[in-house]
């Protein structure tokens, strides 16, 4: 989740079924049709969603989950009769993983495709030039991997995340840290982060927490996002022989070639948590391994385990569809489910398409169930109901661990075990 979150990590009665019409609206349902004004979708016309996602380059892996929420949502959606009685098709391009190519995605979804709703892409990084693309047009962009304050603070009023807000998602791991007992608090402590709008507004919060604990910082270093190699940062992290390692990472591949390099360098921290990449189910555990997960942690507001009755039920369907376990589903899965039903409220509550509507319904103050839980946006568009979890995988399983007072809580592993391939 990047972005968000799942994550550290990351709920909804759905709003399902079709709604009665009158006679005299039986024929359209007015939408907003970007720079052409006001359209119509035609009774039996599908209503057409577009999105951009990073089927390929850096966010490839969290860009084929989101595709696989968004579709496992439409699929759903479509059993119930659709958004109005209006059948739901996808309109989903790749971006590359590039900002640059996000804009004229979405620039050709509105004034090419007339697509009638926007979902957002995947991370921050690309969401909000998305977004003020989209806003051009009067759209609304709801999206699920954009938490990053700057989104936010560009003063864009379409913008929507269903996620958790990425700034705290550090904050009940370094609570953890700081209430552990004297004896058995680490002394000191190593932050890497790449430059991403995702991951540097954790670090600061969480530094400011652990270090009133006594906790010494030993190594604080920011990397690009793309470094051509991270065996560098990683053997000077180990030479610190810091005892907790934060790594502000975005994807899968990067806390992969950390973990090996630490590996390698014989260096194994009793605490390692990372900000994204742990959370991405089987993914996560095809790139490292089982035996090298356990013990490491990530921030997120949704695992795979929760006991959201909307979450168990898109598990499962899941699962039936691409096989696997509910720790082995991606939260990024989870984070673009929830977009779609946001987007089914809003819908329903408005009783069309008219983008301008969406986004005023949105900013209401209306909370809306979801599998991420309840969503409720404030007036800059943040959901500000999530709960922000700390999350480990044990074995082979992805459970909770922090708060350690929630009931759902799994006994921390503390220190972390070996590496083992």
């Amino acid at each position: 989740m990047q972005g968000g979150y799942m994550t550290g990590k990351r709920r909804l009665f759905r709003a399902f079924g079709v709604v009665s019409i009158t006679l005299a609206s039986l024929a359209t349902v007015s939408t907003s049709s970007g720079a052409s004004g006001s359209g119509t979708i035609a009774k039996g016309q599908p209503v057409l969603i577009g999105a951009s996602l990073s089927l390929s380059g850096d966010f490839s892996g969290d860009g084929d989950a989101f595709q696989q929420g968004y579709k496992l949502w439409a699929a759903d959606q479509n059993k119930k009769g659709g958004l109005l009685g209006h059948k739901i098709e996808l309109k989903i391009i790749s971006d590359a993983s590039s900002p640059t190519q996000v804009v004229t995605n979405y620039q050709a979804l509105i004034s090419t495709d007339h697509v009638n709703l926007t979902f957002g892409p995947f991370s921050s990084l690309l969401t909000l030039p998305a977004a003020r693309a989209v806003n051009r047009y009067g759209y609304a962009m709801v999206e699920g991997a954009g938490g990053a304050p700057s989104v936010f603070q560009a003063g864009l009023h379409n913008v929507f995340d269903a996620a958790l807000p990425v700034a705290n998602g550090l904050v009940p791991f370094a609570k953890w840290l700081a209430s552990l007992p004297a004896s058995q608090r680490p002394k000191t402590i190593a932050y890497a982060t790449s430059t991403d709008p995702f991951t540097e507004p954790q670090i600061p919060v969480a530094e400011k927490i652990i270090k009133a604990a006594g906790i010494k910082t030993v190594y604080y270093k920011t990397f690009p996002a793309e470094p051509s190699d991270y065996t560098t940062i990683a053997d000077a992290v180990a030479a610190t022989n810091a005892q907790v390692v934060i790594l502000g990472s975005v994807d899968v591949p990067t806390v992969s070639a950390f973990m090996q390099a630490f590996e390698q360098a014989h260096y194994n921290p009793k605490a390692f948590i990372a900000t994204a990449g742990p959370d991405q189910g089987k993914t996560f555990l095809s790139a490292v391994g089982s035996g090298n997960a356990n013990g490491v942690m990530v921030p997120n507001a949704w695992y795979g385990g929760s006991s959201n009755s909307e979450s168990k039920t898109m598990v499962a369907e899941f699962i039936k569809k691409y096989g696997g376990t509910a720790s082995e589903v991606n939260a990024d899965v989870a984070e673009a489910y929830a977009v779609g039903q946001v987007i089914t409220a809003a819908v329903k509550a408005t009783g069309g398409f008219n983008n301008a509507k969406i986004i005023t319904y949105l900013h209401s103050g209306v909370t809306i169930q979801s599998v991420l839980g309840a969503v409720k946006f404030n007036s800059l568009g943040e959901n500000n109901q999530p709960t922000a979890y700390t999350f480990q995988w044990q074995g082979a399983k992805f459970v909770e661990v922090n708060p350690a007072t929630d009931p759902g809580a799994t006994k921390i592993l503390f220190p972390k075990p070996a590496w083992k391939n």
